[in-house]
């Protein structure tokens, strides 16, 4: 694994330090829109897959769902690159499906410098981009576990909610809108 060609700086950074984590299902567009929010924002992009060991890209490409013993030190490289854009004063957008509340705590650690954006697809419509995708390890055989997985973001865990019907322009750029908003409204 190489961060350091995962992770890409796209600008300067103002105002107080923050990540996005940009969630979902496999298939639901999360590195797509995760890289157009950054560049739109101008901070660094990292895909959380880059932090996934060759055993278990391996393990996902033929079929096999990670445990949570398996997830365990993907999410913790994750929380770790997080931490350390916070402490660097320096914003980001990392992907991950962080499908279940308790991986979002260890990525999020409470704080609210770390905003989960929610990209929330029905399993017909991830279904077809599935099938379509090519060069992707994550099997499309997965689909069923990553839904039977997923703990929707409740409204404490103050997630952006955005349906993935539209372009992936128009997604990101309603994840930006919605973010500045969030930002003006709490500095009143």
């Amino acid at each position: 694994m190489s961060q350091g060609t995962a992770a890409r700086r796209t600008g300067p950074v103002t105002g107080a330090a923050q990540v996005l984590v940009v969630m979902g299902v496999s298939g639901s567009g999360k590195s797509t829109v995760a890289a157009l929010i950054a560049e739109r924002l101008g901070w660094m992009f990292v895909d959380g897959d880059s932090f996934h060991s060759a055993e278990h890209v391996a393990m996902m490409h033929a079929g096999h769902a990670l445990d949570d013993s398996d997830r365990a030190p993907w999410l913790a490289r994750i929380a770790v690159w997080i931490q350390h854009r916070l402490e660097a004063g320096e914003s980001g957008v990392v992907v991950c499906s962080a499908l279940r509340r308790t991986y979002r705590d260890i990525l999020t650690h409470g704080s609210r410098r770390v905003r989960l954006v929610y990209l929330e697809g029905d399993k017909a419509t991830i279904a077809a981009r599935l099938a379509a995708r090519r060069g992707h390890f994550m099997s499309p055989l997965l689909l069923d576990s990553q839904f039977a997985t997923l703990e929707a973001p409740g409204p404490d865990e103050h997630p952006i909610v955005v349906g993935i019907t539209d372009p992936p322009e128009a997604i990101a750029e309603r994840v930006v809108v919605e973010l500045g908003a969030d930002r003006s409204g709490a500095s009143r």
